[in-house]
């Protein structure tokens, strides 16, 4: 990306004008993201058969992970990035990128490796049973061991590419693999064309990622000379300077979707001891959920390098308006989908699966969980600005309360008083505490430092 433009949208572009330059190209690619998301759940619930939808869904821990290390030097990497160009130093950005690259592909191939060992057991733990264990290792081998490293390195690069204020490329490459996916789903999934359901969906998964890779690194090798978009593997060297700064910001961010995999295990695990309805519908609502979460998101992601910057360059009016433009049109999508999901439950769940049980399920499930949004929708922002400004600790507190500490423990005991339904409360009490906490952090950081 050209410096001058880099400067304008980052220094002296309206807020308002820098931040919706920023976050409309990442919410339409979370959006299309979203939509190949919920294509492999549409083209496989036309098979109306809950195994296949059950199979999509105990998998889903896995996938999440491979997010998880993307965030672990995407973010990370974003952040020590933009920071760095808040403070001109251009080769030290240069620098990042490139040993956020390649340790972000490493622990990708590591993973898959580590999954391809372990798949049986880790299966079974999310929620596998014999009877939909053959066909959720068959979606899990492609999403996650073949095509594991194509989608780390997919996200990985569009948050690098987004670090420099290139937002635009980043969210075509993102959106081109996602409407790829939406092609081959129905060509792989359903019974008129190839007709391998659940295991077809895998494949048009691991295929989209592995083009949308490619696009990425064609795009980076053409990109101008003065991008600071650098992959050369040379700079490893320097590695150890620049991982402390990566690995601060993008560790809280990679222990949140790491604790989200064993979240989501976690309730799968409680809803399997019910019925297979049960866990399709659990599936088919993640995936309806995932429309406010998705949006929020991409603001957060497009937020970032401008919340680095102008924390670095040490504009902190400019760094609170953008923050709060930002979590004001997060919220206020939140509010609409929640109204939306509260009315049309059943018929949204409806055009996933025909199966009048499954869908009775999804509806009860859909409008408890729902509540959660608006408190989810400024949660992510918040997290986000600590990691921008490289607030590690703040940043950490509030990923780990928001996933994995208080979710096992508010499982047991809502099963318990309310069996099946009282899982679906677990989220919305969890993002009411992790807001609470999150504000009180930003409170002391004003309070105590230079902020205000």
């Amino acid at each position: 990306m050209q410096a001058a433009n880099r400067t304008e949208i980052f220094e002296t572009l309206p807020v308002h004008q820098a931040v919706c330059k920023q976050i409309l190209p990442a919410v339409i690619s979370q959006m299309i993201a979203l939509i190949y998301n919920l294509a492999d759940t549409y083209f496989v619930g036309m098979l109306n058969d809950p195994r296949q939808t059950a199979a999509i869904t105990i998998a889903a821990p896995s996938f999440v992970m491979l997010t998880a290390i993307s965030n672990l030097f995407g973010v990370g990497g974003a952040s020590a990035i933009a920071r760095s160009l808040g403070k001109k130093q251009i080769l030290r950005a240069k620098q990042i990128s490139s040993v956020s690259f390649w340790y972000g592909l490493v622990s990708a191939c590591f993973f898959s490796l580590l999954f391809f060992l372990l798949s049986r057991p880790i299966l079974f733990l999310c929620g596998a049973t014999e009877e939909t264990y053959t066909l959720t290792w068959g979606y899990a081998k492609y999403v996650v061991i073949i095509g594991g490293p194509f989608s780390v390195m997919n996200t990985l690069l569009a948050n690098l590419i987004r670090a420099e204020g290139n937002a635009a490329l980043a969210s075509f490459g993102v959106s081109l693999g996602g409407v790829i996916n939406i092609f081959l789903d129905p060509l792989f999934v359903l019974p008129r064309f190839l007709g391998y359901g659940a295991i077809g969906a895998g494949m048009a998964t691991a295929l989209s990622n592995g083009l949308s890779t490619g696009f990425f690194l064609i795009s980076i090798y053409r990109l101008p000379k003065n991008t600071v978009i650098c992959l050369q593997p040379n700079h490893l060297r320097l590695a150890k300077i620049h991982l402390k700064s990566i690995l601060s910001v993008g560790f809280p961010s990679a222990i949140q979707y790491g604790l989200t995999v064993v979240a989501i295990a976690a309730q799968a695990k409680f809803v399997s001891h019910y019925a297979t309805e049960a866990v399709a519908a659990l599936g088919i609502v993640k995936k309806l959920d995932q429309l406010p979460l998705y949006f929020s998101i991409g603001v957060s992601s497009g937020l970032l390098p401008l919340l680095a910057y102008n924390y670095a360059a040490g504009n902190q009016i400019r760094r609170q308006q953008s923050f709060r433009f930002g979590c004001m049109i997060s919220f206020s999508f939140s509010l609409l989908c929640f109204g939306c999901y509260e009315i049309f439950a059943p018929q949204l769940a409806a055009l996933f699966i025909s199966d009048a049980k499954t869908i009775a399920y999804s509806a009860a499930f859909l409008r408890r969980m729902v509540t959660a949004m608006p408190m989810m929708s400024l949660c992510y922002p918040m997290i986000i600005q600590f990691q921008a400004m490289g607030k590690a600790k703040e940043s950490l507190i509030t990923s780990i309360l928001r996933k994995g500490v208080l979710d096992i423990p508010l499982l047991f005991f809502m099963d318990h008083l309310m069996p099946l339904y009282g899982c679906m409360w677990v989220q919305p009490i969890v993002d009411s505490i992790s807001l609470v906490v999150a504000g009180l952090l930003y409170f002391r950081l004003k309070q105590n430092t230079f902020l205000s």
